[in-house]
């Protein structure tokens, strides 16, 4: 067993002690069109989350959203961020980076698709105005750790996490949001 096998199950183990209802996981097809509508790949242990535990619904807080399927979706959520500039603004979503879960007042959890472990990214753009790239921070190098911290309950999320100072700030943003402007 390698260890994002291992993470996997534990993974799976608490969405299934912690949640009244799980959505059944995500078929090969489901992530596989999931990617042909984004136009870019997902890092693997993202695909493996969604098609080995579930299709959302579980995780931190308001939970990862569903990949696929009927009504809101991390696919039709990233088509939506990314169509929602005005004409004339700045970009505020950036290129190939997709939101998991909606903590609410307009912040995500979203991954780097195009970093292979899936940096995760915290959106967070309240008393933002323009400049939205410092609206994006690292929350976790990967989704593994970021996995890893929801299931040690020691994430900036938890009522008793220790706040030990602010995220960094993600450096590509600035690049990023430019790209398909």
């Amino acid at each position: 067993m390698t260890g994002i096998d291992d993470l996997l199950r534990r993974v799976s183990a608490k969405a299934s002690a912690t949640m009244e209802y799980l959505p059944p996981p995500a078929t090969a097809e489901e992530a596989a069109q999931a990617e042909r509508i984004l136009g870019f790949r997902l890092p693997d242990v993202l695909v493996r989350l969604y098609r080995e535990v579930a299709n959302g619904g579980f995780g931190p807080d308001y939970r990862l959203l569903p990949l696929s399927g009927e009504g809101r979706t991390a696919v039709s959520d990233y088509q939506e961020e990314r169509n929602g500039s005005k004409p004339g603004d700045d970009a505020h979503w950036p290129a190939d980076v997709l939101p998991i879960l909606d903590w609410g007042c307009g912040m995500y959890a979203a991954v780097d698709c195009r970093s292979p472990q899936g940096t995760v990214l915290l959106f967070e753009p309240n008393g933002i105005s323009g400049g939205w790239h410092r609206a994006w921070h690292i929350d976790a190098e990967s989704l593994a750790d970021w996995l890893e911290t929801w299931l040690s309950e020691t994430g900036w999320y938890e009522e008793d996490a220790d706040e030990d100072g602010e995220m960094r700030p993600w450096e590509p943003a600035w690049q990023r949001l430019a790209e398909g402007r």
